[in-house]
């Protein structure tokens, strides 16, 4: 019956688009592939593909072994991969996903204590996925999701980690830093700079301006924090960051925070998948990650 070469000999056709270059990828005759393939259709008693010209196409039951295939593959690979580090003296790796671009520096502070009392694991940070992080997370590509937007399932596991307030960062000589609050409306006129993330997905945005039907002059995406704040501080335009960040930032650089309306209040949450028994590593991470700011 179903076996993993046959996972990943649909995920090369999925992939590939041709028998000849599937069987490149993984290695093997086309007449070993092929025949792998024609003996599941004889036990399963259906196709799993036709072809059209060179091309194969999946039918709807290769279509259920590819979805399959494309949930159990990569937790075969994360345990081998566990497995290899074990088996090189190696106690694992923690593979961390981030949603929240502003949230290096507190991320630094909590993997420098993490390393040293761990000198066995390694770590490895990502910020760019196919599916979002919280597919990223189901998959098996990360381990833990560092995110301000949790969206709970029963699939995922959710711990706060701290609280922190979203606030508005503007040049030191800008108007608006002479107040204590901001109103949406005040903002109209202005430059926005925001990460490359979905005006959906920006609080700025969907817990500030548009529940009051406003907008800014114009939005401009920025990928760094550091020049982000320069711009800022030069008077180019503003930002929103969390408090912490911007208070670290405020230390050096000619800027102020000011608070958006009544106050906009966030939690940082590590998100991991349910139901499965953490490593000791990762519950240490989780243990400083709650004591850090």
């Amino acid at each position: 019956m179903l076996e993993r070469s046959h996972l990943e000999i649909l995920a090369a056709i999925e992939k590939h688009g041709t028998l000849t270059q599937a069987a490149e990828a993984l290695h093997l005759s086309q007449s070993a592939l092929s025949h792998s393939i024609k003996k599941l259709e004889s036990q399963l008693s259906i196709n799993v593909w036709v072809k059209e010209g060179r091309q194969l196409r999946l039918t709807l039951a290769g279509e259920q072994i590819l979805k399959m295939a494309n949930r159990v593959l990569p937790q075969f690979l994360h345990t081998e991969q566990l497995l290899g580090h074990i088996a090189s003296g190696e106690k694992g790796i923690l593979r961390i996903g981030m949603e929240c671009h502003p949230c290096y520096r507190w991320l630094l502070k909590v993997i420098e204590p993490f390393l040293q009392n761990w000198p066995q694991v390694d770590v490895d940070v990502r910020q760019a996925f196919q599916f979002g992080g919280l597919g990223a997370l189901l998959n098996y590509d990360i381990d833990l999701l560092v995110t301000p937007d949790p969206l709970f399932t029963d699939n995922v596991k959710y711990i706060p980690v701290f609280d922190y307030e979203h606030r508005l960062v503007v040049s030191a000589s800008h108007p608006l830093a002479s107040q204590t609050t901001v109103a949406p409306e005040q903002l109209s006129r202005e430059v926005l700079y925001t990460y490359p993330v979905e005006p959906q997905r920006l609080d700025i945005f969907s817990q500030f301006l548009h529940p009051a039907q406003c907008t800014v002059r114009q939005h401009k995406i920025m990928e760094t924090t550091e020049i982000m704040l320069q711009m800022v501080a030069a008077g180019r335009g503003m930002c929103a960051l969390p408090g912490w960040l911007a208070d670290e930032y405020a230390q050096t650089l000619p800027i102020k925070s000011v608070r958006l309306g009544d106050g906009l209040y966030k939690q940082i949450h590590l998100g991991l998948r349910a139901g499965e028994d953490n490593s000791r590593f990762i519950d240490e991470f989780i243990n400083l990650a709650r004591t850090i700011r």
